[in-house]
């Protein structure tokens, strides 16, 4: 965009709103040469089809070089900084235009009538893409966007060949185009949508900036054809007064057009300012209609960018990326028709998707061979098995993967495949590797420490070794005391909890995990009765559906007799509540959902009273003997227990479960 003509007063000037464009070199540092993305055109290239995108994938993927090991690269902080910078200037100024009753074009309003979507997108990409994480994506070692993510090309290449228009099902098949010449590692594929935000920004920018330097033109062109004019009752001043020389300066297009549009069909007097335009586009190559085209042209094209650009920004936003995510994953390709992988919940595929990145940066290794080397090792373990050799499997996780890259399998697959842990990493494992002991010996080893500090550098250097070990004795309780509270805080800040993984089960819960909900409880009143029943019913509705049965496991209060007056108003009140719950909602496909299991009072030696026999712990006792199938209980007339029940889930009276719960712990316990 070329500056106001010189021959303008000062009068005419228009005042330039966003921020000038910095020079490469100042916001990115000396990478190389100049990308062509620091150019201020749109990123638009040739539209392409979904077989040409895929084409493009696989030639992209053939030329990016990428450098061997983690580098810092060229930040992309800088310049998202400044096209937030330049996007809040344009959408300040379009604002301003809208309340003075100025009119507007098609893509300014799109981009002031959704700047919210546009903040909340810079916010997204600066929460998750920390430096640490940055520093691990691959960069490129050549070409335009040498110092910068190879992911960051592949994005900005789709989004030009597609005008910024976010197709996921697109995004699938030209990311499997890329990978079936140059697979892309697991971080990159998450930095997937971190990096076509960041390109929507930039081309956001580039159409802002547009749109207010078109303002810019059109604004000193109106002033200049006011003063040709004399509007507002003014005195019509000459060509030369107004206008440079035509040919010595390059105008803008819109300064341009704006006076085609207001000179054009106007008074004879200024003939001369008519002249000046069309020698004025001559010298640059152009006529009246040509610019006016182009113009018109760039406004409609900018107006279609722009709501692509806003459209796509909602759906990445709303799309589910994690289905994405394991769409064009060639990990999760490897794994998911070996073992329970494709049956377990996202946080346990994550959790191998997690295993293999950290073994393929410690080893030679891409994570793809990572992944088929686990495959391998779960796979001839499962033929030693089948063929029942002496070194037969004897444990039925050893053939799946995640027993080599999670559970005990993991150190003989790491020799294996030659990782290498990385050193910083050392005080962990050695805390984990003794476990309690380890954790015991460093309280008692830090108490020691804190111990000696005082009684070796203190006044009493010279006391006899009596009194010494007296003060070591006193101060050892005090000295433990407070070793725990450290070792306890560095413990919690180093060592990471370990996640279990578990099976999905949002579906239900089939018959062969079959599980008994059982909550024991003491009746003490009809009210406390109803309670109980109500909460059973909370505890079904928090629960997926499937093969889940619930019992509420019920002793008499304890008596100085083995009834008492109100036992069986009690035990009829249970019964009650229990069978308008199997009326609700039904059977279970193993049989009866709800149960009662209610157990006589036996006498107690020890108590010397009546009571339910060794409560708590009695009803679990018997329950589990109940399942089984033994009849020597003291439930009095049970009902038919569900057959092959798995798993059984105890749960306190007064215990609130949260929704899913039932379903997560099943998961893991599977």
């Amino acid at each position: 965009m070329p500056t106001n003509p010189e021959g303008l007063s000062s009068r005419a000037g228009a005042k330039r709103v966003g921020a000038v464009r910095p020079s490469l070199r100042r916001l990115f540092g000396d990478t190389g040469p100049t990308p062509p993305w620091d150019d201020t055109a749109p990123i638009r290239a040739e539209l392409f089809g979904i077989d040409r995108l895929e084409d493009h994938g696989r030639s992209l993927a053939s030329a990016q070089v990428v450098r061997p090991g983690d580098h810092d690269g060229a930040p992309l902080a800088k310049r998202l900084a400044d096209n937030e910078t330049v996007l809040i200037s344009a959408y300040r100024d379009i604002a301003r235009a809208v309340g003075l009753g100025e009119s507007i074009t098609p893509a300014a309003e799109w981009l002031v009538d959704n700047f919210h979507v546009i903040e909340r997108q810079i916010r997204d990409i600066r929460a998750d893409l920390p430096p640490g994480y940055y520093r691990q994506l691959p960069k490129l070692a050549d070409g335009p966007f040498a110092g910068y993510p190879r992911v960051f090309g592949v994005t900005w290449a789709l989004v030009a060949h597609t005008d910024s228009l976010f197709d996921p099902d697109a995004l699938c098949r030209y990311l499997h185009a890329y990978q079936s010449v140059a697979p892309l590692t697991i971080g990159e594929l998450w930095a997937v949508a971190i990096t076509l935000r960041i390109v929507l920004v930039e081309n956001l920018r580039r159409i802002a900036q547009r749109v207010i330097d078109s303002r810019t033109g059109r604004h000193a062109a109106d002033i200049a054809a006011d003063r040709l004019l004399g509007a507002g009752d003014q005195v019509g001043e000459p060509v030369d007064a107004v206008l440079p020389p035509s040919g010595r300066n390059r105008f803008a297009d819109s300064f341009l057009v704006q006076l085609v549009h207001r000179l054009r069909d106007q008074d004879p007097r200024i003939a001369h300012a008519l002249t000046w335009l069309d020698e004025q586009l001559e010298s640059q190559g152009a006529s009246a209609e040509e610019v006016v085209r182009d113009e018109h042209q760039r406004q409609v094209s900018g107006s279609i960018t722009v709501r692509n650009i806003i459209t796509s920004m909602r759906l990445i936003s709303d799309i589910d990326w994690t289905d994405l995510l394991e769409r064009f994953s060639l990990v999760d390709d490897v794994f998911r028709d070996h073992g329970c992988f494709s049956k377990m919940d996202f946080a346990s595929r994550n959790l191998y998707r997690g295993a293999v990145e950290e073994l393929a940066r410690g080893s030679r290794l891409s994570e793809r061979d990572v992944a088929l080397a686990a495959v391998a090792a779960a796979t001839a373990a499962a033929a030693r098995r089948e063929a029942v050799s002496p070194d037969a499997v004897s444990d039925d996780r050893q053939t799946d993967p995640g027993y080599y890259l999670l559970a005990a399998g993991r150190t003989r697959f790491c020799a294996d495949i030659g990782f290498k842990p990385p050193l910083k990493t050392l005080p962990e494992r050695i805390y984990r590797g003794l476990g309690i002991g380890g954790y015991v010996s460093a309280g008692f080893i830090v108490a020691a420490c804190l111990l000696a500090i005082p009684l070796w550098g203190g006044p009493w250097r010279g006391v006899d070794a009596r009194t010494v070990a007296l003060l070591a004795f006193v101060g050892f309780i005090p000295a433990l005391d407070l070793a725990v509270t450290l070792v306890n805080h560095v413990v919690t800040r180093r060592v990471r909890a370990t996640l279990l993984p578990g099976l999905d089960l949002s579906a239900g819960i089939p018959a062969s995990l079959r599980t008994l909900v059982a909550v024991p409880t003491i009746i003490m009143s009809v009210e406390s009765v109803v309670r109980q029943v109500e909460q059973l019913e909370i505890h079904y509705l928090a629960s997926p559906e499937g093969d889940l049965h619930f019992a509420l496991l019920t002793d008499w209060r304890d008596a100085d007799s083995e009834t008492e007056a109100d036992d069986d108003e009690l035990l009829a009140a249970a019964r009650t509540g229990i069978e308008e719950l199997n009326r609700r909602y039904g059977p279970a496909p193993g049989g009866t959902r709800f149960l009662l299991l209610h157990r006589r009072r036996v006498w107690s030696p020890g108590e010397g009273r009546w009571l339910g026999w060794e409560r708590k712990r009695g009803k679990l006792l018997e329950l589990n003997r109940l399942l089984r199938g033994h009849g020597d209980t003291t439930f009095l007339d049970p009902p038919p227990a569900p057959p092959d029940i798995r798993f059984v889930i105890t749960l306190d009276a007064d215990s609130r479960l949260p929704r899913d719960t039932v379903g997560r712990l099943i998961g893991k316990m599977a």
